[in-house]
């Protein structure tokens, strides 16, 4: 099968973490010791997993539901049927305007996903709040005019 219906998405982290990592080292020195002089201090901040697993899985189970949904689509309706609605996501969520005019609407895009009926921290806290740009400022940095 080339495509698996996993409910939960993969784990992105590794499942083990190796402290010392083989490198070149001394001559004279075994393997497994670091050369601190030829390849600087050790970044074991990047090797270790300091997330949850959880938390992992969580940022990317909208993704993973949006792949079974479109890969079951595919299987009942042929391969069109995934290239239509991923064409009109993209229409839809390329959708400019600007906050002056009330900011972006994602009601269609709500629509296409099946999410007008869900309510969000989005919805009832906008950016309201915070200092507007004018509609002049947003349309230089939307068009790559600021210089």
């Amino acid at each position: 099968m080339s495509s698996n219906l996993r409910l939960a998405p993969p784990p992105p982290y590794a499942a083990k973490i190796s402290h010392v990592a083989p490198s070149k080292g001394a001559p004279s020195a075994p393997t497994s010791v670091h050369d601190t002089m030829r390849e600087g201090l050790p970044h074991t901040v990047a090797t270790l997993n300091i997330h949850h697993p959880l938390e992992h899985r969580l940022k990317g189970w909208e993704e993973q539901q949006e792949k079974i949904k479109m890969e079951g689509l595919r299987r009942v309706f042929g391969l069109g049927e995934p290239i239509r609605r991923g064409m009109e996501m993209k229409i839809v969520g390329s959708d400019f305007r600007p906050k002056v005019l009330g900011g972006p609407s994602n009601l269609h895009l709500d629509i296409l996903k099946n999410k007008d009926w869900t309510l969000d921290w989005d919805d009832i806290f906008t950016d309201c709040d915070r200092d507007m740009p004018s509609f002049h400022d947003e349309m230089e940095t939307r068009l790559r005019m600021k210089w």
